[in-house]
């Protein structure tokens, strides 16, 4: 992908006044992007778990967008092959079947997001879609304690400060929220702050030691993101189905596999789906800087739509603790001062400058 351009000289890139133009248009299309990506799915999931009426189960809904994210790899696999099937199953054979070692190592990190996928409807279901987006952003903070762990990379002073104000951000909010719950809540639908709280802060976990792991794993590996996607969809879908027929497999088995589903369902599943596919092809435009803000920037989305459609309350408090997370997240996105330490340091960053190669193999 855009190999030429990384064999020419750094004065030869991008010199033109219009190939400039088309990469300011590339970095603005892919904020836009990013924000609607991250503020509307938790918005979509928050709106159709608190309808009055019979709910969706939400395990055959993770199964459904695995599903779907599988045939989208599969067909532009296809595409890349120019539609030869042969070469394509050749391709898949040899990935996912005579180096079956390396498959395997993908069951770990699709067992632990089949399971954050499932919690992520856990915690929305429970949380106001504010509160969530503002906590889920603790994963930053996960992350980082997984790579210094694990990878032993190292932080900068401003990224340790940043995760401290992170931490110090949701703390805040959550002490809001346990004097001021929210009050519009569907009568069909009863609703637990602790059981979300707990989900989220599991799915937080889960999410920073995965994509840690990943890394780790698949340092060196040469095989295509949408081999990787479909190799992570088949555990996935697996691994879902167990969970499916584990907790809701009586209920499915009586009312059916889309029972529940409605046009506003199926947009939660197609944004799961191709929602993180989506992402994964724009953020080969967009640098640390920009997903930061488009992250800061869903909060304030999210916080301000909930305030129309679910009456969320905002008081001083919870703008003192989001508007924390806000600026640590933007501080965390900043580039490393270049310095004696920055060839060690600088691989905290590495899956944006190797293109976000490695955050394209990571389902959003």
């Amino acid at each position: 992908m855009a190999k030429e351009n990384d064999f020419q000289p750094p004065e030869e890139k991008a010199t033109s006044p219009s190939q400039r133009d088309v990469n300011r248009r590339l970095k603005y299309i892919s904020l836009a992007v990013l924000v609607v990506q991250n503020a509307s799915l938790i918005l979509n999931i928050r709106y159709v778990r608190t309808l009055p009426g019979d709910h969706f189960y939400a395990t055959s809904a993770v199964v459904m967008a695995e599903l779907l994210k599988v045939l989208t790899c599969l067909l532009i696999i296809l595409l890349q092959k120019k539609f030869n099937v042969k070469e394509m199953v050749r391709l898949l054979l040899d990935a996912i079947v005579f180096q079956y070692k390396d498959t395997l190592k993908l069951a770990v990190p699709s067992l632990i997001y089949t399971l954050q996928n499932n919690l992520q409807y856990v915690a929305i279901s429970n949380l106001p879609a504010a509160t969530f987006q503002v906590t889920y952003q603790l994963k930053i903070l996960t992350t980082a304690l997984f790579s210094v762990l694990m990878l032993k990379k190292s932080l900068s002073k401003v990224q340790w400060i940043s995760l401290l104000l992170l931490f110090a951000g949701v703390a805040i909010v959550q002490v809001q929220q346990e004097g001021n719950k929210e009050s519009s809540v569907s009568s069909s639908f009863k609703q637990n702050y602790m059981v979300g709280l707990f989900a989220v802060v599991i799915s937080c976990l889960s999410s920073g030691f995965a994509g840690v792991y990943f890394e780790k794993i698949l340092k060196g590996s040469s095989a295509s993101v949408w081999v990787r996607n479909v190799q992570l969809g088949i555990f996935g879908m697996a691994l879902g189905m167990l969970a499916l027929w584990w907790n809701d497999g009586d209920a499915i088995a009586e009312r059916g596999f889309l029972f529940g589903y409605t046009n506003m369902v199926w947009c939660v599943i197609f944004n799961q789906a191709f929602g993180g596919l989506l992402v994964a092809v724009v953020v080969k435009y967009a640098d640390n800087i920009l997903k930061g803000f488009a992250t800061s920037f869903s909060i304030i989305v999210s916080t301000v739509l909930s305030i129309y459609l679910f009456g969320f309350h905002i008081d001083l408090l919870f703008t003192a603790g989001a508007g924390l997370v806000i600026g640590a997240v933007y501080m965390y996105s900043l580039p490393r001062p270049a310095g004696p330490s920055s060839s060690s340091s600088s691989s905290l960053s590495s899956r944006t400058d190797r293109g976000g190669e490695m955050e394209k193999f990571l389902p959003k």
